[in-house]
């Protein structure tokens, strides 16, 4: 009999998705430069957390508009692009920090900023932005996936792009994208007109 007691459902969840004003209020919550730029790579490369980690300054091409992606996720290496609004913050930030090997050094220098550290960055700079939604790593990832599928990115390049094998795992973010739900007419917009119930009597 057991074998056919059917399995319980697993709770499915939408990732959470700012908007793109409430990314930029995450950017102007923090006045660290490192800071500020560790987020906004994130954003605009929708990168994983362990990628942005191992960021090392030779990654960024900026003659071929690209970020070299080594070892990502399944051990393969991808490119994404360089924004060029990312490429400026890019070269005030190294300017004023100087990092030799990894991007983002941590302490000691030699050694990469950690995992938990950006964690840390992200939830401290969302409370600094008082949004109401929870800030990590992987929400930025999350919406730079949403905004290009709302620019009307093809699904297919956003796959790439994320470093996803399956093109199933890049779909959810169909459902998360409101830009169908926008767009719907509501049936109630159909009807024809109806009296005013505030002047009814």
């Amino acid at each position: 009999m057991i074998e056919h007691i059917p399995y319980p459902r697993h709770e499915e969840k939408l990732p959470v998705v700012l908007s793109p004003a409430e990314v930029a209020a995450v950017f102007d919550a923090t006045r660290n430069l490192k800071h500020r730029t560790i987020l906004m790579t994130i954003y605009a490369a929708g990168l994983r957390v362990s990628e942005l980690t191992h960021l090392r300054v030779s990654d960024i091409d900026s003659k071929r508009q690209v970020i070299c992606v080594r070892q990502g996720k399944g051990r393969k290496d991808r490119q994404v692009m360089l924004s060029p609004r990312l490429l400026e913050v890019l070269r005030i930030y190294w300017k004023s920090y100087r990092p030799t090997v990894w991007l983002f050094p941590g302490n000691p220098p030699d050694r990469p900023i950690t995992r938990e550290t950006v964690l840390t960055i992200c939830r401290q700079t969302g409370e600094a932005a008082h949004l109401s939604k929870r800030i990590s790593p992987h929400t930025l990832r999350h919406c730079f996936a949403t905004h290009l599928l709302e620019d009307a990115i093809d699904l297919r390049r956003i796959q790439v792009l994320l470093g996803h094998r399956n093109l199933k795992t890049t779909a959810k973010y169909l459902h998360v994208s409101n830009l169908a739900v926008r767009s719907t007419v509501s049936p109630l917009d159909r009807l024809p007109d109806v009296n005013d119930p505030t002047t009814a009597r």
